[in-house]
């Protein structure tokens, strides 16, 4: 049974991406950390050969540009138009409709994520319909499949700290069986790059983040966040 993973990106150009952090980060500046985050969430990707990497991008005209940035083995999906529910439920029929066996859709601003928590979150399908990795402000990173689930994207106030309630609300109605992962934090706020990089300095985070740990520095992000 193959598995295959999405990475959900949006272009990494300046005002198209990570614009919560606008100000204090000018837009060019935002646009480099969001590349840098999936530069390192392809690395983590790559390090699972029992897996098929995608890059599920939006908007549709930007395929040369992730066709360029992304290494070989990485496959490229288009996301639909739509909210994130629309999106989420379309590359996941397209992912099975390719004929998939499980199906797992992961943030693209988890940089940090280790490669043993996507492996677990594709392994605990083997006995469960969904898996879910909480974020600490009610959202969650990945969602995992074994079969299409439509439902669960549906209705739920995305952007909201009531994603992840809502979602597994809808999962379990559906009578789908659902499992939980770590829990991770994401980085949409100057508070979540200083505690990053806190914790890349300190080395309790796993995985490499050779990029990230490169943008963070040039963007002066401790200097920044004592301005705020």
């Amino acid at each position: 049974m193959r598995s295959a993973v999405a990475i959900m990106a949006k272009t990494p150009l300046p005002g198209l991406t990570k614009t919560r952090l606008c100000p204090p980060f000018l837009p060019g500046e935002a646009a480099a950390l969001a590349r840098a985050f999936l530069l390192d969430t392809i690395d983590t990707l790559q390090a699972g050969p029992e897996i098929d990497p995608f890059i599920a991008y939006t908007p549709r005209e930007a395929e040369p540009l992730f066709r360029a940035l992304i290494p070989p083995r990485f496959g490229l999906v288009s996301q639909p138009e739509g909210d994130l529910g629309v999106r989420l439920a379309g590359i996941a029929g397209q992912l099975f409709a390719a004929g998939y066996g499980r199906v797992l859709l992961m943030a693209g601003d988890t940089p940090h994520l280790p490669a043993v928590t996507l492996r677990e979150g594709i392994s605990r399908l083997e006995g469960a319909d969904i898996t879910l990795g909480p974020c600490e402000d009610g959202g969650y990173y990945l969602v995992g499949m074994r079969r299409p689930a439509p439902g669960i994207f549906s209705g739920i106030p995305w952007s909201t700290a009531e994603v992840l309630a809502c979602t597994l609300a809808r999962a379990r109605a559906a009578g789908y069986s659902v499992v939980l992962l770590a829990t991770e934090y994401d980085l949409d706020r100057v508070e979540d790059l200083v505690r990053l990089q806190d914790d890349l300095a300190r080395g309790v985070i796993r995985a490499g983040c050779r990029y990230t740990k490169r943008a963070l520095a040039q963007a002066g992000v401790l200097r920044r966040s004592r301005r705020c």
